[in-house]
């Protein structure tokens, strides 16, 4: 307990400024497994060092100990995030940096959604105990905001949800993960990704090439998606199958899409017409989800986008659900964050 205390006093001075109001305090935590407390370090401590510059504490160790020492709050929630992270590891899961981010946003936060009914299939597990897995061929996906993790729980459990918010916020990257875990476990039978063609600025014309080649540049945020879940072997054949199918919105007229994984990704430029036209595809034993940000509307001047529209109309029926994300939910890099609360704030 000397040691303890002296080598508590020493750090002191490594630690940043704190308000003369705010009192130092410890607190420690063990762990059984010297392995797993390596793994949990990260080589050269990295780890911890992120751990630290985030939550403004020290974190030392001593044998099989981790104190955590910084302001009451820091410390405690400092120590909740290594026990959380320690359990990932006995779970047979890597700790990286994206973990540490996942578990400081869900921390001690609740998710604040209701627990959905039956999720399908294998997809039961990943509700036991607050964890959400998305099983995919290549990896796992875990959702990192207390947002995204309501947003995957009501994809699983509705047949039509909608997730609205700024870039960065996972809406679509988590869509087609969910899509690609249904297919995979044989809850569908195809996905099919659609985007409307609405040029920013430029003029799809005078492009090269034909349509196909005009338009695929609008996809390419869907195939990246894919290519994130799916080996480029198996995704190039179902591809070439049409088991999973990528084209504009315009494409979607006159179609029944049954027994299918069916996204519509930047929803706000699609029309009313065009938003109603696509909402009314669904047919049995398909999903439908509808991602989009209000703030980037690409239609022409005078053209009310469908995704204002929908809400307006759609909100009420319980069948449906809304999921929105704020710029705390941005899982890019930080500035991206910074960057949509500074014009967030010249609009206000």
């Amino acid at each position: 307990m000397t040691l303890l205390m002296k080598e508590s006093f020493l750090a002191t001075s490594l630690l940043p400024p704190q308000p003369d109001d705010t009192q130092l305090a410890e607190a420690a935590v063990e762990f059984p497994d010297n392995f797993l407390l390596i793994e949990l370090c990260g080589e050269h401590d990295r780890n911890l060092s992120e751990l630290e510059g985030k939550l403004g504490t020290q974190i030392l160790r001593r044998g099989n100990y981790l104190v955590a020492i910084g302001s009451a709050e820091a410390a405690k929630e400092t120590i909740d995030v290594l026990r959380a992270l320690y359990a990932r590891l006995e779970a047979g899961r890597e700790v990286g940096s994206a973990d540490i981010d996942r578990e400081l946003r869900m921390n001690g936060k609740g998710d604040g959604a209701k627990t959905p009914p039956k999720p399908l299939g294998d997809q039961l597990e990943m509700f036991r105990g607050g964890a959400v897995e998305i099983k995919t061929r290549k990896k796992m996906v875990e959702p990192r905001t207390a947002a995204q993790k309501a947003y995957v729980q009501n994809l699983f459990a509705h047949e039509l949800g909608f997730g609205i918010g700024p870039a960065g916020t996972g809406k679509t990257y988590l869509a087609v993960a969910v899509g690609v875990s249904m297919f995979i476990e044989g809850h569908v039978d195809k996905i099919i990704l659609s985007r409307p063609a609405v040029e920013a600025g430029e003029k799809l014309g005078y492009l090269p090439g034909d349509m196909k080649d005009k338009v695929d540049p609008y996809m390419q945020p869907l195939y990246d998606a894919l290519n994130d879940f799916l080996p480029a072997k198996q995704l190039a054949k179902l591809l070439e199958e049409k088991r999973i199918e990528i084209a504009p919105l315009a494409f979607m007229r006159g179609r029944t899409l049954a027994n299918a994984y069916v996204v519509l990704d930047e929803a706000q430029n699609a029309t009313s017409m065009q938003m109603k036209m696509f909402l009314t595809r669904l047919g049995e034993g398909s999903r439908m989800v509808i991602t989009g940000d209000r703030t980037q509307v690409d239609l022409p001047r005078g053209v009310q986008s469908g995704l204002q529209d929908a809400e307006r109309l759609l909100g009420q029926i319980g069948d449906i659900t809304f999921n929105y994300f704020t710029s705390k939910d941005v899982v890019r890099h930080p500035l991206v964050a910074k960057i949509i609360e500074a014009y967030e704030a010249d609009e206000a």
